[in-house]
């Protein structure tokens, strides 16, 4: 039986939320955990979808034709077909790219499997997408465009071992591996806020704004520049106060530590779309029983989350 196996990084995006799709220079970072895609040759027709959740535990599956053309088999477990529809339209965009995917006699089995809990932000999305590509053979920002839109950093992240500078220039994505390991990473961690965030309607309110950002993405690149020169925590919690700020005004949005850890001693940056998934926070051990004292169990450190290969 022949067997192909495609793996990609789960994402964080530090800087430069929302501001990146308007060019905005972002530092991202690649996490440790990402997204497993395993597809094997059968004898059989057509083409058996099963997802793993982290645990291992079936949570989503279904048969398509082998072309990706229509649905063979339901199963009753299921709530939604929204599922379903997504991953048929990303396949057919696969095929619409190139149109020798799935071109065979034979059937075939294709499981992937979560390295983090679905809730948890990392790019359940951006890591199936970039994983498909690679089966595929397709340009992954084509076919994120083609699906789930957005500004392609997280496809960045699952393709890199390495923090990373993400910027759109002329609309097309320009990646620079960089080496963003601070003095002070023990003094970082990330703190999962348990509310699911839709990136996509957090762009789309960003979007709405009829404001033209262009000095706001000038001020977040220069922050981006400076946080990875960063020679000490005191400096770096400045720039990432700053950056709250800025992007608390376009949004009209308050930083949510002055609505939610106001008597936090360290400083806490919002994540990608505001109010939901993971939070930047600088501390100490103590901040661990702080945050889980407030009900938020799961902080990771810097060193737990982050990929780092140079």
């Amino acid at each position: 039986m022949f067997v192909n196996q495609y793996h990609s990084n789960g994402k964080l995006l530090i800087t430069g939320e929302y501001l990146v799709l308007d060019g905005a220079l972002s530092l991202a970072l690649p996490t440790k955990l990402g997204q497993e895609l395993t597809v094997k040759h059968t004898k059989d027709k057509g083409l058996c979808w099963n997802s793993l959740d982290h645990q291992g535990n079936t949570w989503f599956k279904t048969v398509f034709e082998l072309t990706a053309q229509k649905i063979l088999q339901k199963y009753p477990e299921q709530q939604s077909i929204d599922i379903e529809l997504t991953l048929l339209n990303i396949l057919n965009q696969a095929k619409t790219i190139n149109s020798k995917f799935l071109d065979g006699s034979t059937g075939v089995d294709v499981s992937i499997k979560l390295g983090f809990p679905k809730n948890w932000g990392l790019g359940s999305s951006s890591t199936l997408i970039n994983n498909i590509a690679k089966w595929a053979k397709v340009d992954p920002y084509i076919l994120l465009e083609k699906s789930f839109g957005g500004s392609g950093y997280d496809i960045a992240c699952a393709q890199h071992d390495t923090p990373i500078f993400y910027q759109l220039v002329d609309r097309k994505p320009k990646v620079v591996p960089i080496d963003f390991y601070p003095k002070f990473h023990e003094q970082l961690y990330f703190v999962f806020l348990n509310k699911k965030q839709n990136s996509r309607e957090g762009i789309k309110n960003y979007r709405s704004k009829k404001d033209q950002f262009q000095f706001e993405t000038e001020e977040v690149s220069q922050i981006t520049q400076a946080i990875i020169h960063s020679e000490n925590l005191g400096q770096f919690e400045r720039l990432i106060q700053e950056h709250e700020r800025i992007i608390s005004s376009i949004m009209n949005m308050r930083p949510i530590q002055e609505y939610l850890f106001k008597d936090y001693f360290g400083q806490i940056k919002s994540l990608g779309a505001w109010g939901g998934d993971f939070i930047l926070v600088t501390g100490n051990e103590d901040s661990v029983d702080y945050f889980k004292n407030k009900g938020y169990a799961t902080v990771i450190s810097y060193d737990d989350m982050i990929k780092r290969i140079l």
